[in-house]
Formats: structure tokens, C-alpha cells, sequence
């Protein structure tokens, strides 16, 4: 089956299949390797933004802009394509995805105004967006006996990626032309992995439009939620939200903050200390913790951390720092990854991609509406000022969702 015929959605006869009749591992290993180095693509800029800043002479607002345009174009399109990869393939859906990360990395690398980083910011958004369900579904369908484990592997490729970006776009900096080369390098593993998507012997999509009227399958759908889902997935979308409101933080303005904090400028150890929170929930994956006080115990070292994070900065504490950012990332990724699982084992096969696009649009409106209103606050009330607040609310917000997921769980008792 060729991906033009996925992309008609016309899926050829079993016999004329052809190409790489890959393993489960293999394809394991593919799904979580686009959204992996998909996320990485579009979290580089993040020890950049202070150097752009001062080559582009980019406000504070500016650099909220650029990256709220990432997260506002991820969200456009998980409403409007989350679903596609039911019904194209997952195998076609994931190239798509890595075709306009290509695209772009290209704009971002070469842009000169604000307005063309927007543009390149959001077509890595897209990217990401037509990824995530797609990658998610297709690790659901490769695990059927073992969806906490595919839950796993999903938040792990996801979180794994945020952290390694800008890790990883600190170090491709120092390279010469500093601001282009780490996309440039990223470009080249994109394009390699269209090689093994290509050859693969593709699966059909597992719902099948009318012949008639084919497209009308791709139309945008109204976001709904089984009954028997809805409490799960409200919880995950309030844990998401509040938890990437934290890391689209860590991503935008923290690199300015953690270089105030430290008192240096070395791309690479800001955006290492820029990964840390994302690096400890990705870890944290691997952990077997269970539990009826999981999501509550997670959630209250959330809070706690964030607090302290705020009381860090206040004190120019570095070990302070790094202590609680990884506190931070361990107490999210625990409880995130507990209430995640619940609302994909309540979801039917057949509309897994969509639920998750849903609560992805939800999750990833918080790395977008709290930063942009952070960015504000800065240029009004200076970057120490701000910081305080926010992570004064997004404390308090988290210790709150902790005492009412406890009561919650007493009550089940």
C-alpha cells in the first residue's frame, strides 16, 4: 500500500501488499522515534531565544509570541486533523508530520523578522499535532494486551523529546551560525527517518470512510466524550493543563530567569537546567508506582516544587534550582501519566486518536494562555516580579487539584 493510496484512502488489496513487513518492535520503536525527535525539533530554540533576542531585538512579549504561535498552531490543528490518522493510516499520517517539521525547521532556520519565527514555530506546531495522535494510537495498537505500557511509552517519546531539545539545541549552538546549524543537523535525522516510513509495509486504517463521499470523514469533529470517560478525562485535561503550563515556562522565558538566577550565559547549562523538569517526568515514566494515592501524592510534590522553584530564584539558589525542577518533573509525570492511562483504557479502539487530540488541545492550551500572559507581565512588572506570581498560582493551583483528588479517593474508600 503506497502512501498516496492512504492518503485517497484507498487501500490496496492484501495481495498487492508490499514493502517492509516490519516487527512490532520496529514499529515500536518508529512511532516513538517520530513524535521523539518531532518534539526535540521544536523545543531547539529554547536556549536560543536570549541570542535572538539580542540579534533580532525581540522583546519579552516577543519571545511569548513566537512560542505561543507553536503552541496555538499544535492546538489548531489537533482539532482540525486529530482524527485523520484513523482514517489515512497511522503510517501516513506520522510522514505528513515529519514533512512540515521539515518545512518547518527550514523557515525557522532562515528567519530574520519575528514574524517569520512565528511562521516557523507554527509549522513545527503542526507537525507535533498530526504526530501525537497518530504516534499514541499506533503504540495502543502495537500494545493491545498492555495499554498502561503504551501510555507509558507515549508520555515517555513525548516528555523524553521536550527535554532532549533543549539540551541538545545548546550544544548544536556552539557550532558556527549558531541560531541556523542546530536545525540544519535536525533536518538531516527528519529526512533520514522518511526512509524507514516510506518502506514500510503499512497497516489499514482502522475506519474505513464511505466510498461516496470519502473526504467528508476529514471534516473537523465536534470534541465528545463517552460517559463513562468524561470524569477521566476532564481530571487529565486539568492535570495537563496546569502541568504544561509549568514546562511551556521552562521552555519560553525560564532560559532569561535561570541566567538571572546563575548569573551566566552558557547556552548549553541553560538549556540543560531548561530540560530538567521535562527530563524528571520523562524518567519517571520508567517507574512502577501504584497506588490508590498516586495522583494526589504526585500532584502535592507538583505544587510543593513549584513553590520552591519561585524560592530559588528569590534566594539565588542554584542547588535549590535543580532540586526542585526535578521534583517538579517527577511528581507531573507520575500523576499525569496515571490519570493519561485511565482515560485511554476507557476510550474504544476506534476513537483513541481523536479523545487523545482532545486532551492534547486542552494539555497544550496551558503552555500558551498562562505564558502569554506571563510575557505581558514582565514588560509591565519586570521578569523577577512576574515569576513570583506565576509560580505562586500554578503552586497553589496544583496543591488544590492534590487535596481534591485525595478527598476524591477517600470517598471511593
Amino acid at each position: 500500500m503506497t502512501v498516496f493510496s492512504e492518503l485517497r484512502m484507498r487501500p490496496a488489496p492484501a495481495a498487492a501488499a508490499r514493502g517492509w513487513d516490519a516487527s512490532t518492535t520496529a514499529r515500536l520503536a518508529m512511532a516513538g522515534a517520530v513524535i521523539f525527535v518531532l518534539l526535540v525539533g521544536a523545543n531547539l530554540a529554547t536556549p536560543l531565544y536570549p541570542l535572538l533576542q539580542a540579534e533580532l531585538g525581540l522583546s519579552t512579549l516577543d519571545v511569548t509570541a513566537a512560542f505561543a504561535s507553536y503552541v496555538l498552531a499544535l492546538v489548531a490543528t489537533l482539532m482540525l486533523a486529530g482524527h485523520w490518522s484513523d482514517h489515512i493510516g497511522r503510517r501516513a499520517a506520522l510522514i505528513l508530520a515529519v514533512l512540515a517539521g521539515l518545512a518547518g525547521g527550514w523557515v525557522f532556520a532562515q528567519a530574520g523578522t519575528l514574524a517569520a519565527l512565528c511562521a516557523g514555530r507554527a509549522l513545527q506546531g503542526m507537525a507535533v499535532a498530526l504526530a501525537t495522535g497518530a504516534s499514541s494510537a499506533a503504540l495502543r495498537e502495537l500494545l493491545p494486551s498492555r495499554p498502561e505500557w503504551a501510555s507509558r511509552f507515549t508520555l515517555l517519546a513525548s516528555a523524553g523529546g521536550v527535554a532532549a531539545g533543549p539540551v541538545i539545541g545548546g550544544l548544536l549552538s556552539l557550532l558556527p551560525d549558531p541560531t541556523a546549524m542546530p536545525y540544519y543537523v535536525h533536518s538531516a535525522v527528519l529526512a533520514a527517518l522518511l526512509v524507514p516510513l516510506f518502506l514500510l509495509q503499512a497497516r489499514p486504517a482502522i475506519s474505513q470512510p464511505p466510498v461516496s463521499r470519502p473526504l467528508q470523514v476529514l471534516a473537523p469533529r465536534r470534541p465528545s466524550v463517552s460517559r463513562e470517560a468524561r470524569g477521566a478525562f476532564w481530571l487529565a485535561s486539568g492535570v495537563g493543563f496546569l502541568s504544561f503550563a509549568v514546562f511551556g515556562f521552562c521552555l519560553s522565558l525560564a532560559p532569561g530567569y535561570f541566567a538571572q538566577v546563575l548569573g551566566t550565559d552558557s547556552r548549553p547549562l541553560i538549556g540543560v537546567l531548561a530540560g530538567l523538569t521535562l527530563g524528571a517526568s520523562a524518567l519517571s515514566q520508567l517507574l512502577a508506582i501504584r497506588g490508590r494515592f498516586v495522583v494526589p501524592a504526585g500532584l502535592a510534590i507538583l505544587g510543593t516544587a513549584i513553590l520552591l522553584l519561585g524560592a530559588a530564584g528569590a534566594w539565588h539558589n542554584p542547588l535549590l534550582l535543580v532540586a526542585a525542577s526535578l521534583a517538579a518533573g517527577v511528581g507531573q509525570g507520575v500523576a499525569f501519566r496515571t490519570v493519561f492511562n485511565d482515560v485511554a483504557s476507557r476510550v474504544e479502539p476506534a476513537r483513541h486518536a481523536q479523545i487523545v487530540s482532545t486532551v492534547y488541545v486542552i494539555t497544550y492550551l496551558g503552555s500558551a494562555v498562562p505564558v502569554l500572559g506571563l510575557g505581558w507581565a514582565t514588560g509591565v512588572f519586570g521578569l523577577a516580579a512576574s515569576v513570583s506570581t506565576f509560580v505562586a498560582v500554578c503552586g497553589t493551583a496544583a496543591l488544590l487539584l492534590a487535596a481534591l483528588t485525595l478527598r476524591q479517593v477517600l470517598r471511593r474508600s
